[in-house]
């Protein structure tokens, strides 16, 4: 059995089929398995416990996990059996999530050079006291983080695009590639390209 293919993207839905986050296909096998989930087809939104799913053939071209005996389809979209509201979570303060939050743009010039170009800044230096949090980070180009250096934006004469803020939770927002295109069925396109909410 692969394991990129245990490891490929499954998105879980609650009882009332609104996202709620996005697992591995490991991961989802086991609450299949133990029935805290259902298989939907997203290509006729039928569902299906472990029994039913174990007897579902691979179409063409599509990934499938390999048994001793057969193949079974990976599952790219779950609905929990008893899980009927969103979290409330905060998004984790990591290097890719504060990269996401800034769309890989300086936040002092706007340019977008790659990620290997950006560097992280605080705001506040930390020698001044500032932490590494939302609230004090932001994407800076090589070129500005030299230029602000050890000192406030406002004391070398920068401007800040947007005022550094910890993005609202969504459930979706750790994923890290485009999303698989049959969860199109369930997400909104806007729901992807939308602005982080302040």
């Amino acid at each position: 059995m692969s394991t990129a293919v245990l490891q490929r993207p499954t998105l879980v839905l609650n009882r009332n089929w609104q996202p709620v986050r996005v697992s591995t296909v490991s991961r989802s096998l086991v609450l299949l398995w133990n029935g805290t989930a259902r298989v939907v087809d997203p290509h006729d939104f039928q569902q299906y416990d472990w029994d039913d799913w174990t007897r579902q053939k691979p179409r063409d071209g599509e990934p499938f996990i390999q048994a001793v005996h057969s193949r079974m389809r990976v599952p790219e979209v779950l609905s929990l059996a008893e899980y009927d509201r969103l979290p409330q979570m905060d998004v984790a303060f990591s290097r890719r999530n504060l990269f996401k939050r800034d769309h890989y743009q300086c936040q002092y010039c706007g340019i977008q050079p790659g990620g290997d170009d950006l560097t992280i800044d605080h705001v506040t230096p930390r020698s001044r006291g500032g932490l590494s949090t939302w609230e004090n980070c932001v994407l800076a180009c090589v070129e500005c983080n030299k230029r602000k250096a050890n000192h406030s934006y406002q004391e070398v004469g920068m401007r800040l695009k947007k005022l550094p803020i910890r993005p609202k939770w969504k459930p979706l927002y750790a994923i890290s590639s485009v999303p698989i295109a049959s969860w199109s069925k369930f997400i909104s396109e806007a729901y992807w390209n939308v602005e982080l909410e302040p």
